[in-house]
């Protein structure tokens, strides 16, 4: 999706389609800027081949323990998904990011700190939720009303909108903090770069399920944009 002097595109973090495209939209476009939906703990974490975000039962403190649950269980779902069809979960991330650094190209990374959404998270998840979660890991009843689709390739956006609508209805907590807050995040620091660097191109590669809403935030702009910030983006290291 292109919008001015930004190009994004939407991945899967384990489909083998999304490296592909990764790297061929690179080579092709040959970027000055590339943006990543990562903040510095995950990319260390990929660049230290741990490909979820390392979380010690000391940091409990920090996150709250339902981060610190969110992040295990999680980390071992990616994982498991990753192994079926092949791909470490955040391997486009990683593949984008040693292309900018064998080119030379400028990185951003415009996510919000992991900290800050593992602490939301944990502040928000309501007793409602919890059983919800409960309920489809028993009775899968997501995924059994669902559409099937290849985890190899990016879902369709009509599949993609119809799982986010899923998420958004029983789990109203999560899909804000993790999706709709993180959105703001991830547009406000894209807008940012483009309005200092008007004359670079700039790919930004983010989750398929943050796209469209960050285009649209990125078109509104200022008025939107500066409420729901809770962190800048920086240059990777």
């Amino acid at each position: 999706m292109k919008y001015k002097n930004l190009i994004i595109i939407g991945t899967s973090h384990i489909a083998k389609q999304s490296v592909d495209e990764v790297k061929e939209l690179i080579e092709q476009e040959k970027p000055e800027i590339i943006a990543l939906e990562l903040d510095h703990r995950r990319l260390s974490a990929l660049l230290n081949k741990n490909t979820g975000t390392k979380v010690g039962i000391k940091n409990i403190f920090k996150i709250g323990i339902k981060g610190y649950f969110f992040v295990k269980i999680g980390g071992w779902a990616e994982k498991k998904l990753g192994k079926i069809v092949g791909v470490a979960p955040g391997t486009e991330m990683l593949t984008a990011y040693e292309l900018a650094k064998q080119k030379k190209i400028k990185v951003f990374l415009i996510d919000q700190d992991i900290e800050v959404t593992l602490k939301r998270f944990s502040k928000s998840l309501s007793w409602k939720e919890k059983w919800n979660f409960v309920v489809d890991v028993f009775k899968t009843s997501i995924f059994r009303k669902g559409q099937k689709f290849d985890l190899s390739k990016v879902p369709s956006k009509k599949i993609i909108r119809g799982l986010l609508e899923e998420v958004k209805k029983r789990y109203p907590n999560v899909y804000k903090v993790l999706v709709k807050e993180r959105n703001y995040a991830i547009a406000k620091n894209l807008y940012t770069i483009m309005k200092q660097e008007q004359e670079k191109k700039i790919i930004a590669i983010i989750g398929a399920g943050h796209e469209e809403e960050v285009v649209e935030l990125i078109k509104k702009h200022e008025k939107n944009l500066v409420e729901h910030i809770h962190y800048s983006y920086s240059f990777s290291e």
